[in-house]
């Protein structure tokens, strides 16, 4: 880590470009409680135990649960700044759905390709989208209808089936790219040390190997798959999982 620091900032310098020191920070870990710190000309660097990267929280849990809740605080501010357009008359509910998926939606579901799809993470998230769609649609107490009948006037899919074609088109992009790429060689990374004792955490890498052993596919037919964009499109168009199939 001291290595890569240190070869951003020559590289940085070299273009004139000048990293500030003090908004630098190092994520605090078990791992690092005992270790000669991570400096930057000089300077230790801020030890933390979360900060945001690229609009998601970051921290020693993996962030899923604290950005989730960013997430949604960030979309609901969106969509009471647009309150005027859900009341509007001269407006179609077609052009509504499409201002939600544009200016509410993208902003709740930025980065979750990388989410954690635990049953209370994805409860939370369809639960705020149901409370926006009911206001959209004039859906109120003591009407009833059911969340599924919901999405379908809504035309919208399930948080759950929205994240996985999300994740596989994600996947697919990186699956192209050369093997030497970081990002391509990060979806199989296995980092060493220990962990703590007890039940391991769910993990994104978890989620993802059973997402990809439930449709059928190993890991090797995915990367052969995943160079054909056509036929790629047609998996992600295909992947609607059972409801009582979510991952715990």
């Amino acid at each position: 880590m001291q290595e890569k620091t240190s070869t951003v900032a020559n590289n940085s310098a070299r273009f004139g470009l000048n990293i500030h020191k003090g908004k630098s920070k190092v994520l605090r870990t078990n791992a690092t409680a005992n270790t000669t710190p991570i400096t930057l000309d000089g300077e230790a660097l801020q030890e933390v135990d979360n900060f945001t990267y690229l609009g998601s929280i970051v921290d020693k849990q993996s962030g899923t649960d604290v950005d989730v809740r960013v997430r949604i605080g960030k979309a609901r501010a969106a969509f009471l700044q647009l309150k005027n357009v859900w009341a509007s008359a001269d407006l179609s509910i077609n052009t509504k759905l499409r201002i939600f998926n544009t200016t509410v939606k993208s902003v709740l579901l930025y980065g979750a390709e990388t989410l954690r799809t635990t049953v209370a993470i994805t409860r939370k998230i369809q639960t705020f989208i149901n409370t926006c769609l009911r206001r959209i649609l004039r859906i109120r107490w003591p009407d009833t209808i059911s969340n599924k009948d919901l999405w379908q006037r809504a035309k919208q899919l399930s948080v759950e089936q929205d994240i996985l074609q999300r994740r596989f088109r994600w996947i697919g992009h990186t699956l192209r790219k050369t093997t030497t790429s970081i990002t391509r060689q990060a979806l199989t990374r296995n980092p060493q040390g220990k962990r703590r004792r007890g039940r391991p955490r769910n993990t994104w890498r978890r989620d993802l190997e059973a997402e990809v052993k439930h449709i059928g596919y190993t890991w090797r037919q995915l990367e052969r798959l995943a160079q054909d964009p056509s036929a790629w499109r047609a998996l992600v168009g295909g992947l609607c999982p059972g409801r009582g199939q979510r991952h715990k």
